[in-house]
């Protein structure tokens, strides 16, 4: 295996890991413990979040999942806007992904896409009804309609439209 497999590898342990993994662990991939610990002495160089020593074990810090990503300038541009209309859906959990992803990677700086949109509801989070309706389950809500008239129900949604 290649070091850049092999340090690949590595972060993808870490990255999916719930406690420390000593270099033992990462030996699967090829080398011995002194080249793993070179291994993650050069992931760590470019700021790769890991943490840990040697003998005590190694783990991916928090808020590591994308390293920078590089486009074209089509490709940014189309993500630039993609990215500002998902900040326009008033789905506080999308506008936290959609930042993640801006941050991940240089997008254009010479495109700009309209800044009105759908302001956040008060009384609900979009990313619970995403949820369930990529676990297919049902979700209680309460509502009014045109005539102010509360009425309660138990849905299942299949779907979100944004316009």
């Amino acid at each position: 295996m290649g070091s850049s497999v092999r340090m690949f590898a590595i972060i993808q342990l870490l990255r999916t890991a719930r406690a420390l993994h000593r270099a033992k662990h990462c030996q699967q991939f090829g080398g011995d413990q002194r080249t793993v610990y070179l291994d993650i002495a050069v992931l760590q160089a470019p700021r790769v979040l890991i943490e840990g020593a040697v003998g005590v074990g190694y783990v991916m810090r928090a808020g590591f999942d994308l390293p920078p990503i590089n486009f074209d300038v089509e490709e940014a541009e189309a993500i630039t806007v993609d990215l500002a209309m998902i900040m326009l859906t008033g789905d506080k959990g999308l506008k936290r992904a959609a930042q993640k992803l801006a941050d991940a990677t240089p997008l254009s700086n010479m495109l700009f896409a309209s800044s009105w949109g759908t302001p956040e509801p008060p009384s609900i989070d979009l990313s619970d009804v995403r949820k369930a309706i990529r676990e297919e389950q049902k979700i209680n809500i309460t509502y009014k309609n045109a005539e102010e008239v509360e009425s309660a129900r138990t849905i299942l949604p299949v779907a979100i439209a944004y316009h």
